[in-house]
């Protein structure tokens, strides 16, 4: 008996060391998530003793990348052996059985093994062991007593597509090339495998061109006009100073391409033809068409008609010199692709154009999206003819024919444009702007810096399947991947790239690397926590909107039914109705709310008694035409009578808005008779985006919905319509204590935008907030 107690207490004894974390195994966090993954027990530490094993110079390369983290961040240097050692704990070995880019890390407290078929493979696994150390490991001060343990696990993994790709669009704000090459770091981290450098534009020529230097002396700077967004920006003067700007030299770029390459990062340039071309044509203007006869300048915004400049497709100088250019490009860059743009080309001046009408004739094309297409094929052709392979963008598709073997991404909309070449056979890839455009906000509005269009969150983000279930089979054969495209008009400093860009990236790489029935919404966002530590740990401020509250205020049974959301399930919703910040003590939201009378309602997100999101504060304000019915078919009426007056962002989802703007008409039914002493219509002008008031607002009231007497109109001039600028006015109208149960409010659009306006020549839009009545 003695004996088996004995025996008892001897295996108990190696456990009577342990703590209890070395007994229960870690909860593993990674973003993008793992195919498999088994945890285990205990750690491992990496310690300057730590040896590691390649099999040639490839892998070496990579794991001195890694060392070199902990270099930094710790001041110890862990070894590194080239062959099999019997002291090395962390060992490569290559097994030519997984694909490419997959991987298999086996942790335990004694050894790390990693196996994949290729270097890409064993990259990706270090990228694994990245986000299993502490944050600490991404910092460039050396941390004192840190202990640098990765949880036991075993992790298979690999990528769901092979394309997986972020956009940088240098040409609307140039980025430092430091600011590049940290975003690339945060990308290979993610295991996001291309670059999409979109180098050229309207707005700024941003790569040196040995051949053309005004590219650069010329095309890379425009005119200070910063003062306003970009959308409301006037075109340039002749000889206006032109401070603005920047461009990579030859060896910014090879230094940028090699930083990529050791990151497992192709980077894809393009060189945008032939429209988005100004900065090109400021410099040699000789490459425009004859009928083409005012100034050229580098556009510092949307560019209004100038923005119709582009390449000229009947001569042929300009293919000698976009090819010139290419070589150099190609020369720069070894990437398998080169992308050639191809998008929003304006037709008007190919229209007049003498030698393009000439061309048209030569080449019997049809029309003038075809002479696009010969365009875009003859360059594409050359670009094949030095062995690369060309992408552009979906308007490719608008020709009879498309270059052979080129692939199409599809951006406009929700990207079917891309079917169309699909159907011809083409590859293809999916970056739709209203689901992975990062220069859309990215969450609720009221907290965001100034942009345009609606919303792209995180978990729209996330929640993007591309695969649609419509598609033909051989559709998904032919998909290569998806891409997040940055596009920078809004940006004025590198800082704000990161805002738009983190942490919403992360979300790009589940869709990319993650099969869609493996994700998990919860288990994302604490995998983006455990990354969102290291984006801190570099510097880089990510943006906090997923803990933001999104309202939506409805009229109901003469009520207000107010929602409050966040797209975090892991935060709590805490609000106040009497003025005072909302606390972790403040009543907890659970549902709806009804609101009767005028209120300030504060809200705000908490995470374990901690503020987490900025305070939503609404005021509610409380008329004759408040919570009252409105009885179009316009499902966006309602906001006309939900008592929340809307921002200057035009798209904050407070402003109702209709598809035809000729002529608006709504009716509110106010439920009962009443007085009526003033009206009063909320609305907003934003130029730059072509939304003002109406010319004319006339007012009829009745009280059977039937019959409407006239009792007042609103008349603007041209001058008052078209003012320029980002405001809100409140038209207002005295009613004289009229009584009435129905008020019907007619307004009249503008019509187009003038000569001389930011969008000459677009219809205007109409756009109120509120109708409010004493």
């Amino acid at each position: 008996m003695k004996k088996n107690i004995l025996i008892i207490l001897m295996a108990l004894l190696p456990l009577a060391g342990m703590c209890a974390d070395d007994l229960t195994p870690t909860p593993i966090s990674i973003v993008p998530s793992p195919v498999r993954i088994v945890p285990g027990n205990g750690n491992f530490t990496i310690s300057a003793g730590t040896v590691f094993s390649v099999e040639n110079q490839e892998q070496a390369a990579i794991a001195r990348n890694f060392i070199g983290l902990f270099t930094k961040s710790s001041g110890i240097t862990p070894q590194l052996t080239m062959g099999k050692s019997e002291k090395s704990q962390l060992r490569f070995t290559t097994d030519s059985s997984f694909k490419s880019e997959a991987y298999l890390l086996e942790v335990t407290p004694e050894d790390i093994q990693v196996k994949a078929s290729d270097t890409k493979g064993f990259f990706y696994a270090l990228q694994t062991l990245r986000l299993l150390l502490p944050a600490a490991i991404e910092g460039n001060q050396p941390v004192k007593d840190m202990v640098w343990s990765i949880p036991a696990v075993t992790i298979q993994d690999e990528p769901r597509f092979p394309y997986r790709a972020l956009m940088l669009d240098a040409a609307r704000f140039f980025i430092p090339k430091e600011n590049v090459m940290r975003i690339m770091d945060c990308m290979a981290m993610l295991k996001i495998n291309t670059l999409h450098f979109h180098l050229t534009d309207d707005n700024g020529w941003r790569i040196e061109i040995k051949k053309y230097p005004r590219l650069t002396e010329v095309g890379a700077w425009r005119v200070n006009h910063m003062d306003v967004p970009f959308y409301f920006r006037r075109n340039p003067q002749p000889g206006e100073p032109t401070p603005i700007g920047g461009f990579y030299t030859q060896e910014d770029i090879k230094e940028m391409v090699a930083y990529a390459a050791e990151r497992q990062i192709e980077v894809i340039p393009e060189i945008d033809m032939p429209a988005h071309s100004n900065a090109a044509l400021a410099a040699y203007p000789e490459f425009t068409c004859p009928a083409v006869k005012g100034y050229i300048g580098v556009i510092p915004g949307l560019g209004g008609g100038n923005s119709g400049v582009i390449y000229c497709a009947g001569k042929d100088s300009v293919f000698t010199f976009l090819q010139d250019v290419l070589d150099e490009v190609m020369a720069l860059f070894p990437s398998r692709y080169i992308h050639l743009g191809g998008d929003e080309a304006q037709k008007v001046y190919w229209k007049k154009c003498p030698l393009c009408q000439e061309r048209m004739k030569k080449e019997h094309l049809a029309n003038e999206e075809d002479l696009q297409g010969y365009f875009m094929k003859r360059m594409s052709e050359y670009v094949r003819g030095k062995g690369r392979e060309v992408i552009g963008w979906d308007e490719l598709t608008n020709s009879s024919f498309l270059p052979e073997g080129v692939v199409i991404q599809g951006w406009r909309g929700l990207g079917a444009a891309a079917l169309k070449a699909a159907e011809k056979g083409h590859r293809f890839i999916m970056t739709p702007a209203r689901i992975m455009y990062l220069i859309r906000y990215q969450g609720p509005q009221w907290f965001e810096p100034q942009t345009y269009f609606g919303n792209n969150t995180l978990k729209d983000i996330y929640d993007y399947e591309p695969v649609q279930a419509d598609w033909k089979p051989e559709y998904e054969s032919l998909l290569m991947g998806v891409q997040a495209s940055m596009w920078t008009e809004f940006c004025n400093k590198p800082e704000d790239v990161d805002y738009l860009v983190f942490p919403r990236l992360a979300a790009l790489a589940e869709v990319a690397w993650t099969q869609p029935g493996a994700k998990d919404w919860a288990s994302f966002l604490r995998a983006l926590d455990v990354y969102d530590e290291r984006l801190t740990a570099k510097g880089i401020v990510y943006s906090r909107s997923m803990y933001n509250i999104q309202h939506t205020v409805t009229p109901e049974d003469g009520v207000l039914k107010v929602k409050l959301e966040c797209i975090r399930p892991d935060v709590e919703i805490h609000y106040t109705v009497d003025g005072r910040e909302p606390t972790a003590a403040s009543p907890l939201y659970e549902k709806e709310l009804t609101v009767e009378e005028e209120r300030t309602l504060k809200c705000a997100t908490f995470a374990q008694g901690r503020q987490m999101g900025k305070t939503l504060t609404l005021p509610i304000q409380w008329n004759l035409a408040t919570a009252k019915p409105a009885l179009g078919s316009n499902p966006s009426e309602k906001l006309l009578t939900n008592g929340i007056r809307g921002s200057l962002k035009y798209s904050d989802f407070e402003w109702c808005s209709w598809t035809k703007n000729d002529s608006v008409s709504f009716t509110v039914d106010l439920l009962k008779k009443e007085v009526l002493n003033t009206f009063t219509l909320g609305c907003i002008t934003s130029s730059g985006m072509a939304i003002h008031k109406p010319v004319t607002v006339n007012v009829e009231i009745s009280d059977d919905n039937c019959n409407f007497r006239k009792v007042g109109t609103l008349n603007f001039t041209s001058q008052e319509v078209f003012r320029e600028g980002n405001f809100i006015e409140d038209l207002a109208l005295e009613m004289g204590g009229v009584q009435a149960r129905y008020v019907r409010v007619a307004a009249k659009g503008p019509g187009v935008c003038p000569e001389g306006h930011v969008r000459p020549g677009q219809e205007a839009r109409i756009l109120f907030d509120e109708m409010m009545i004493e």
